[in-house]
C-alpha cells in the first residue's frame, strides 16, 4: 500500500489567510486554521474621503502564513495518521488583480520604513476601484488603435486590474511610483517569498494574474506593447521591461520552501511550492470543475469559472479567456459580480444590525413568496463586472411603500443578485459554451439554503454544492499535490480529491414567476446600464404591483 502523504493549501482571501491540510487520496481534511488580518478596518486599509479605495499591508501576508501554517498543523497533529514530514506539496491562492509595488529586491514598498504608512505602497486590493478613470482610458486607446488586447478579457478593462491601478499609482503618487522597480500580484508574491526567489526578473509569474488582468497573451507576444503603453504614460514602457515575458500555470513548481520559511511556519524545508493562482481559479478547481460545468464562487464577490476548449470565440463582457488559468490545455473562462455576500452584509448592518442579522433576515425572507414584496433591485452597489463591466453603476431600489420590510429588501436584493448571475449565464451560453450543471462554494454557499433555492429557480437549473466549505485552500492543495508528484495532473488530483454535498437544488414552481421578474430587471439592466438605450420603465412598478397582488392571493 502507497504511504499516505498529505498538501498544504493556503488561501489569501478578503479578510483573512486560511491554511488547510488534506489528503491527496480523496482531499479528507485533517487540519484547517484562519488568521485575520491585522491592518486597517477587517484587514483592509481604507479612506474616508474615497470610498473607492481598497489596499493591504504586504505584511500580513507574510505573517499569516506563519500563524495560519502553524495553527492548522496543530489540528492536523491528532490525525493519527498525519505527520508533517508527509507533506509532499504546497499550493497558494490569493484575490486578484491584488498587484503590490516592490523594490529591485522584491520586497514589498510598504515593508520599508519609509512607506510603512503609505497606502499606495500597499496591495492594490481588488476591490479598490480608485482607477476607474484610467481604465476607461486603457479602454479607450485600445479601441482607438484597434489593439488586440481586450479581446480575451470582454472588451472592457476594469479598474479592479492590474495596469489601470499602475497607471493611477503614477498620477496620484509618483514617489511610489519611481520608488518602485516592479510590480508583483499578490499570488506570485506569496510563492516568491516562500522559495526565496523574489527577483522581480526571476520570480515566476502565474498566467492566472497574467491573462485575466494584465492583457497578456501569446497572440501578441505577452503584455501590451511599449507603443501602446507609451500613449497610456511614457512612464509606462520602462516598466514593462521590469515586468516579464513568460508565464507558468499552477501545476508548475516555483520553487523549494527555504529553511527560513520553513522555520517559521513548523514545517520541513525543501517542499515544493506550486505557481501561484487566484482564489476563484482553483476554488473551481476544488469544487470539482470540468467541461460542462459552471463553479460559482459566492463571497464578498462571486467569481463564475468554466473551462473550455480553443475553438470557443471571444465572449464580450466576461473577465477573461485565458489558456491554462483553470486547468492546463484548457481556456479558462472567468466573469462574476462585484457585490453579492457583501450587499447582504450591508443590509444586515444598516436595515437590521442585530446580532444575528443575516439567519433572521433568512429566515423571514424565506417566509415571503417569489414577487409578494413588489420589490425590485439592481445589484450594483459596488459596480458591475461582468456583463457591463462598469465600476461607476450603483444598486438600485423600486416598488417601496411605507410597508417594505428588512426582510423583503433583504430578499430582493438575493434575487437582484440571481437575476444579475443569469445575466452572466445567458451571455456565456449565448457564444456555445454548454452549462451542465452549476455548482457554488464559498461563505454565502453554506450560510444560505434561501440563497441557493433563488438561484434554481431564478436561473432555471439544478445547483449543486462543493463538498467541502474551503475550496479555494483545496485547489491551492491540489495543485501542491502536483508538484509533490502525488497525481499526475490537476484532473486527475480533481477527480481524487473533490466531490459534492448529496443535498441538489432544483427548480420550483417558483421558476416561471421569476421568469416575469427577470424581464422587468432585464428592463432595468439596459436602461441604466447600456448607454443609448431607449427603454419605456413607466410601466415597471405596475408590473411589480401586479406580480404581488398575485402572489399574495
Amino acid at each position: 500500500m502507497p504511504q499516505t502523504t498529505f498538501s498544504l493549501g493556503v488561501d489569501y482571501g478578503t479578510n483573512s489567510v486560511r491554511a488547510l491540510i488534506v489528503d491527496t487520496r480523496d482531499g479528507r481534511e485533517v487540519g484547517s486554521a484562519v488568521w485575520n488580518y491585522r491592518h486597517g478596518e477587517d484587514g483592509i486599509v481604507l479612506d474616508a474621503k474615497d470610498p473607492h479605495l481598497a489596499r493591504q499591508h504586504p505584511q500580513d501576508y507574510f505573517d499569516g502564513f506563519s500563524a495560519a501554517v502553524k495553527a492548522a498543523l496543530e489540528i492536523a497533529s491528532a490525525d493519527r495518521e498525519f505527520q508533517k514530514d508527509k507533506i509532499v506539496g504546497i499550493g497558494v491562492d490569493t484575490t486578484g488583480s491584488t498587484p503590490v509595488p516592490v523594490d529591485a529586491r522584491g520586497t514589498p514598498l510598504a515593508c520599508i520604513a519609509d512607506f510603512g504608512d503609505d497606502p499606495n505602497a500597499m496591495a492594490w486590493l481588488w476591490k479598490d476601484h480608485t482607477a476607474w478613470a484610467e481604465a476607461g482610458e486603457i479602454t479607450e486607446l485600445a479601441e482607438r488603435r484597434d489593439e488586440p488586447y481586450l479581446k480575451k478579457c470582454g472588451g472592457t478593462y476594469s479598474s479592479e486590474w492590474f495596469w489601470s491601478k499602475i497607471l493611477h499609482c503614477a498620477r496620484v503618487a509618483p514617489a511610489v511610483f519611481e520608488k518602485a522597480f516592479s510590480w508583483v500580484e499578490c499570488q506570485d508574491l506569496v510563492p516568491a517569498w516562500l522559495t526565496g526567489e523574489t527577483d522581480p526578473l526571476k520570480l515566476k509569474r502565474g498566467v492566472c494574474a497574467a491573462g485575466h488582468k494584465a492583457m497578456f497573451h501569446a497572440d501578441w507576444g505577452g503584455l501590451p506593447s511599449e507603443a501602446f503603453l507609451r500613449e497610456l504614460d511614457p512612464r509606462l514602457p520602462g516598466l514593462r521591461s521590469r515586468l516579464y515575458q513568460r508565464t507558468h500555470t499552477a501545476d508548475q513548481e516555483a520553487g523549494k520552501l527555504t529553511a527560513e520559511r520553513a522555520a517559521d511556519s513548523n514545517l520541513p524545508a525543501g517542499v515544493p511550492v506550486a505557481v501561484g493562482a487566484f482564489d476563484a481559479h482553483l476554488g473551481a478547481v476544488g469544487s470539482g470543475v470540468c467541461l460542462g460545468t459552471m463553479v460559482k464562487i459566492m463571497g464578498t464577490s462571486t467569481c463564475d469559472i468554466l473551462v473550455g476548449d480553443e475553438s470557443l470565440p471571444d465572449i464580450p463582457g466576461v473577465c477573461g479567456m485565458v489558456p491554462g488559468s483553470v486547468i492546463p490545455g484548457q481556456i479558462g473562462i472567468e466573469a462574476g459580480q462585484s457585490a453579492v455576500g457583501d450587499l447582504f452584509n450591508w443590509c444586515a448592518k444598516q436595515l437590521h444590525g442585530g446580532e444575528n442579522a443575516h439567519a433572521e433576515l433568512n429566515r423571514d425572507a424565506a417566509k415571503l413568496r417569489p414577487g409578494e414584496s413588489g420589490l425590485l433591485a439592481l445589484d450594483w452597489n459596488n459596480g458591475n463586472r461582468t456583463i457591463l463591466v462598469d465600476p461607476l453603476l450603483t444598486g438600485l431600489l423600486i416598488g417601496q411603500t411605507l410597508h417594505s420590510t428588512p426582510a423583503e429588501i433583504y430578499r430582493a436584493l438575493i434575487e437582484a443578485t440571481a437575476f444579475g448571475a443569469r445575466k452572466i449565464l445567458e451571455r456565456i451560453e449565448s457564444y456555445g459554451v454548454a452549462v451542465e450543471r452549476i455548482v457554488v462554494c464559498g461563505g454565502v454557499a453554506v450560510k444560505s439554503e434561501l440563497t441557493l433555492q433563488i438561484y434554481a429557480d431564478v436561473c432555471n437549473r439544478p445547483i449543486q454544492v462543493s463538498r467541502t466549505e474551503h475550496t479555494c485552500a483545496l485547489g491551492a492543495a491540489i495543485c501542491g499535490s502536483v508538484v509533490g508528484g502525488v497525481h499526475a495532473d490537476i484532473p486527475a488530483a480533481i477527480a481524487a480529491m473533490t466531490g459534492i454535498k448529496p443535498t441538489v437544488y432544483l427548480p420550483s414552481a417558483s421558476a416561471g414567476l421569476y421568469d416575469r421578474l427577470f424581464k422587468l430587471y432585464s428592463r432595468l439592466h439596459d436602461a441604466f446600464g447600456i448607454r443609448g438605450t431607449e427603454s419605456d420603465l413607466s410601466g415597471v412598478m405596475k408590473e411589480l404591483l401586479s406580480i404581488s397582488k398575485e402572489a399574495r392571493a
